[in-house]
């Protein structure tokens, strides 16, 4: 997999924090900075999947066991005036 640089500007306060998080999980700000970026694109394309999926789905509808199958009419559920 090709690999490219890029550059962040972050607060002085925010780096230190982010370089003890990386010192206590025994990575690099670069490998703890890769691996939340891979979680969160990978959460992303989970989302979208199953969307489709639902929607999918949705669109072909469900049986509900009563096709050609309704004896009623709507007037004979609501007493309507």
């Amino acid at each position: 997999m090709e690999k490219q640089n890029t550059t962040l500007s972050l607060s002085k306060d925010l780096l230190n924090k982010i370089k003890h998080i990386a010192i206590d999980k025994n990575t690099s700000i670069s490998g703890l900075l890769t691996q939340t970026l891979e979680e969160i694109v990978q959460r992303d394309d989970s989302y979208h999947k199953a969307k489709t999926r639902q929607i999918s789905l949705l669109k072909q509808g469900f049986e509900m066991g009563i096709r050609n199958k309704m004896d009623w009419k709507r007037e004979d559920l609501y007493d309507r005036l």
